[in-house]
């Protein structure tokens, strides 16, 4: 079985997604935890409802006007940019490459500046773009050993930095999909959005409670998130994967109170460790159909006898749809969903 959209990401971002997470632990830049929180400031507006302090990653971060010249670090965060009504304020994306965006979404930044294709863009190309905000799914986008431009540097530079909620640091072990809301709020708020915010905050709410009607008393099967690299096996036990499969009604095989989980979302394992826990299905992510053959032949090979393998209960989603701060988050739970119950739907 494979689920699928009309987004892939290419198979170096494999990498790339697991090098994000370490990135962000090796930082050390503290994270935000659920207590995310949203406050007004009361010291005299600039614009109507300004100034607007937000809580972001530890960061206190004060907009004393809507920006006007925006960048979305990542395509999935150039999506919910989108989704908010603000594609006439965008001056760049970033990491196009990486996978396409939804036809509609591409239709509307069609004219936007790409700033970088693979990577994020160097110091120099984003502050070149003269943004005013940026909004990123992790703190890897401002890495500076990798010559991006750091959040000091673009404070310093006047321009807001935003990162998805399940990008901090600290939070990047404990996020769940519902992230994405405070994601949605916060971003309402900076922008000056409010009300597009609310009609898409909605619609997030709806999408997920639908699922969780259409699941509510069904049993649980037994799940394994897995990442493939040649013949290397990863196990995702922690973050915004994790309860993607919590919210979709499956049962993790591997779980955040474990040992191999309590510094990074994901660990590199035996094959027989993955026998041993005999999941009813498999849940991987994959750059493309090409890399969604080779890591089905691949399980094939080596778990012939673990029940989701015996039983081709085998499900491919698109990479992006597991970053933080992403719609396609949504997208995965109801996919994932629709396979594990499919007498529910």
């Amino acid at each position: 079985m494979s689920i699928s959209r009309t987004h892939h990401v290419r198979s170096h971002r494999q990498s790339r997604w697991l090098a994000t997470g370490l990135s962000t632990v090796v930082l050390g830049i503290a994270g935000c935890g659920a207590d995310v929180t949203t406050t007004a400031a009361d010291d005299g507006p600039t614009d109507e409802g300004y100034p607007v302090t937000i809580t972001n990653c530890d960061r206190e971060l004060t907009v004393d006007r809507a920006p006007e010249s925006i960048v979305g670090l990542m395509p999935s965060q150039t999506e919910l940019l989108v989704g908010l009504g603000l594609a006439d304020r965008m001056v760049g994306q970033a990491q196009t490459g990486t996978y396409a965006l939804p036809e509609e979404v591409a239709e509307q930044v069609a004219d936007v500046s790409e700033l970088s294709t693979d990577t994020p863009p160097a110091r120099e190309e984003l502050l070149e773009a003269a943004p005013d905000a940026v909004v990123a799914p992790t703190t890897y986008e401002f890495t500076g050993e990798q010559g991006f431009a750091t959040l000091e540097q673009l404070e310093q530079a006047g321009v807001t930095s935003y990162v998805a909620t399940g990008g901090c640091p600290e939070r990047r072990n404990t996020a769940v999909v519902e992230d994405l809301l405070t994601d949605i709020e916060n971003l309402g708020l900076i922008f000056g959005a409010d009300a597009e915010a609310e009609t898409l905050a909605g619609e997030v709410r709806g999408r997920l409670a639908a699922v969780d009607e259409a699941i509510d008393g069904a049993d649980q099967p037994t799940v394994a998130q897995l990442y493939i690299e040649g013949t290397s096996v990863f196990a995702i036990g922690a973050g915004v994967e994790y309860d993607i499969i919590r919210r979709a009604g499956g049962d993790n095989v591997f779980t955040p109170d474990e040992d191999l989980f309590e510094q990074f979302f994901s660990a590199a394992i035996s094959p027989e460790e993955v026998a041993a826990r005999n999941p009813d299905a498999i849940v991987f992510t994959v750059a493309d159909d090409a890399q969604e053959q080779r890591v089905r032949d691949y399980l094939g090979r080596t778990f012939p006898d673990v029940t989701a393998v015996a039983e081709d209960r085998l499900l491919a989603i698109p990479a992006s749809d597991v970053f933080p701060g992403a719609l396609g988050n949504v997208s995965a739970v109801e996919s994932i969903a629709q396979v594990l119950h499919p007498d529910r739907f």
